[in-house]
């Protein structure tokens, strides 16, 4: 009996170092950045600091640890966390900054007795002219072409480079004559290489895409109408187009004037778009 009793005892003692737990991590381990790491020698901090409350370099004051709420209630029946305050936050001094940029505190007018109409993100010019309705409708949505990334010119700052963003959207003119029941509809839209060559007095600044007619008060058109694709069409007819354009008032001018109209309104539903975000972010 002894003799079993000290060999069990034996056993044991030589098991227990093996069954030890590991020794716990330190907080300030290998694993944090070497500048959060305490110098040699120097005492223990007598407070976590946020990059140890958080787990890393976003803190748990910023981002609530995934599956946990977050945030409170305050009454008004929905989720408010941290990150929503800091996102409202952001978005206040973005508008500021946007504000700060807008040229145009209203709409500018077009010259050549064009009347404007408004309707959220669509916008159309109307004008009449001896028994004639000219009408161009745009939409600003997806109007701000992709911007070119050049490299920064020697002796530029970075912030210089930054393009002015201007909206170049396609419109439609319609021409309606009030003795027919057909209305003349012209696809116009801004090809991208002729932008920017203010210099060129013979160059067009927009071209026409397609042409067709389409009933008249109808809200639908008919696809079935024939449309001409003005890619292979002879030069001769283009240019006749364009000049029945022209004496309508829908020329150079006038569409650089749409560019700016365009611009003004696209960058006013932007600044309406973050302050809509903000109180739909924002407790209220």
């Amino acid at each position: 009996m002894l003799l079993a009793r000290a060999l069990r005892s034996a056993a044991a003692a030589s098991l227990r170092p093996a069954l030890r737990q590991p020794p716990r991590r330190s907080l300030l381990s290998s694993s944090a950045p070497r500048g959060l790491l305490p110098p040699p020698g120097a005492a223990p901090p007598l407070a976590r600091s946020l990059w140890q409350l958080g787990g890393g370099w976003r803190t748990a004051l910023l981002r609530p640890r995934r599956g946990s709420a977050g945030g409170v209630s305050c009454g008004c029946g929905g989720l408010h966390t941290e990150g929503d305050k800091a996102f409202a936050q952001f978005l206040t001094d973005e508008i500021k900054e946007e504000r700060k940029i807008q040229k145009h505190k209203s709409l500018p007018k077009v010259s050549g007795g064009w009347e404007l109409e408004v309707h959220g993100t669509e916008a159309k010019l109307v004008r009449k002219i001896a028994g004639e309705k000219i009408t161009v409708t745009f939409n600003i949505n997806n109007s701000i072409p992709p911007s070119a990334e050049d490299e920064p010119q020697e002796g530029q700052k970075p912030d210089e480079q930054e393009p002015e963003l201007t909206s170049t959207p396609n419109f439609v003119v319609e021409v309606i004559k009030d003795d027919t029941k057909q209305t003349l509809v012209l696809d116009c839209h801004y090809p991208e290489d002729e932008l920017g060559h203010e210099g060129e007095e013979e160059s067009d600044i927009f071209t026409i895409r397609e042409v067709s007619f389409q009933p008249t008060g109808e809200a639908d058109w008919k696809d079935t109408n024939y449309t001409l694709n003005t890619d292979s069409l002879d030069w001769a007819l283009y240019d006749h187009l364009m000049d029945f354009l022209a004496d309508r008032g829908v020329d150079n001018t006038f569409a650089d004037e749409l560019i700016e109209l365009s611009t003004a309104l696209e960058h006013q539903e932007y600044i309406k778009f973050l302050e809509d975000l903000k109180s739909f972010v924002k407790c209220q």
